[in-house]
């Protein structure tokens, strides 16, 4: 049995107004997912229970099949992960975003989307000022960054109720009232204030606003944890996977469970990733692999924006040159099943993640085939299938 997992990483939305009273999804041309609807069933899941954040760490924890309620710890360990970066007991990683903010707005969580070699000299300064001993900045992809701080020679103040906020779920509002707060926050706050004083005259922003970009502030912290322990996929499901993505966070959830990742060239984890080279590397793993998940960005980063077109256009470059070979290649080999289903909801109108249930359809071998022909929002409400736990879906997947 082949098993194929395609996570289009907040896909799911809401009615639009300017669509009709549709929703992205509804609106647009997914041939290839419907005819997986078409031919298998349809269902939505809640990757996110309500005490837990709305952001991709918990809802895809969720989706591949862990119960977030028990082994999430926060974000920033799973990306730690990702790089290879081994925590102790007590230790602590956290988020580090380089954005930009001007008159306490967040303008940009990206800080223009920043290089990750600029990113890095930005980081370096930041090593060199020694603001603390045991703290390292460790450079990741643009402006997705972390801090770890090691816990071998002091006890660190952080603990389950310091409180952080995504720098996304703050695009074009004021930050003033959502800097940390809680056990350590008087830190947080203070490395943070450390760096609008370091990068105000770096030579890179001094670049940077010349050549019409965005300056990279300072660096904003959230997401903040202590290593987690996944039981390994295969135990738990008696399968091997494969990892297909260009963002540290599932990488990172990849190595935690013990599936490998596979880089792809192209890959840029934003709505410019080679989907082609996706498809073809996802076709290629399965050769050799029980299971390959591929997780793209697109559709997510575009909601972050606010860009209802740039959101259809992503949907539909992932069902034309990820899902259409895939699902053509599976079906040859007879033995699959096939699974699509986002994370969580990425609304267009408030560009940020939200709680709330995503549609799913998978197909394959012992699926039942439903009555249900088109993959959205409103066809997976009309389902008899709602998973309130989403880490369930998994179980119905591999069984």
């Amino acid at each position: 049995m082949k098993y194929a997992i395609v996570i289009p990483d907040g896909a799911a939305d809401e009615p639009q107004e300017s669509l009709g009273g549709k929703t992205p999804l509804e609106a647009a041309n997914t041939p290839a997912m419907d005819a997986i609807a078409e031919t298998g069933m349809v269902g939505d899941a809640n990757h996110v229970p309500d005490d837990l954040p709305a952001g991709s760490a918990v809802a895809n924890m969720s989706l591949l099949g862990y119960d977030p309620a028990v082994a999430f710890t926060g974000r920033a360990p799973i990306e730690a992960a990702a790089q290879g970066i081994v925590l102790g007991e007590s230790d602590w990683a956290i988020r580090c975003n380089l954005v930009t903010i001007q008159d306490q707005v967040m303008c940009d969580f990206t800080a223009g989307h920043i290089s990750t070699s600029e990113s890095s000299s930005l980081l370096q300064t930041l090593s060199e000022q020694r603001l603390e001993d045991e703290i390292r900045w460790i450079s990741g992809v643009s402006y997705r960054n972390l801090l770890v701080c090691r816990g071998e020679s002091r006890a660190w103040p952080f603990d389950s109720d310091t409180r952080t906020t995504p720098p996304h779920d703050l695009t074009d509002l004021k930050v003033i009232n959502h800097y940390p707060r809680g056990a350590g926050s008087d830190l947080l706050n203070k490395w943070m204030r450390e760096s609008v004083s370091l990068f105000h005259n770096h030579p890179i922003n001094k670049q940077r606003i010349a050549n019409g970009n965005k300056p990279a502030t300072n660096v904003w912290l959230w997401g903040q944890g202590r290593r987690p322990h996944l039981q390994l996929f295969a135990d738990k499901f008696q399968r091997q996977g494969v990892m297909i993505t260009a963002v540290d966070l599932l990488r990172g959830l990849a190595e935690l469970i013990g599936w490998r990742n596979v880089h792809v060239p192209g890959a840029t984890g934003y709505t410019d990733t080679d989907y082609s080279a996706k498809g073809r590397a996802a076709i290629d793993t399965l050769q050799s692999t029980d299971l390959v998940c591929v997780h793209i960005e697109a559709p997510d980063e575009a909601s972050h924006e606010g860009d209802l077109a740039k959101k259809i256009e992503a949907i539909e470059a992932i069902d034309q040159k990820i899902v259409a070979p895939l699902y053509d290649f599976l079906r040859v080999t007879k033995d699959f099943r096939i699974l699509i289903c986002p994370d969580h909801p990425t609304p267009v109108r408030t560009k940020t993640h939200s709680h709330g249930r995503v549609p799913f359809t998978m197909a394959g071998s012992g699926i039942p085939s439903d009555e249900i022909i088109a993959y959205n929002e409103i066809s997976a409400e009309s389902s008899n299938v709602h998973l309130s736990s989403g880490h369930t879906l998994m179980e119905r997947f591999i069984c």
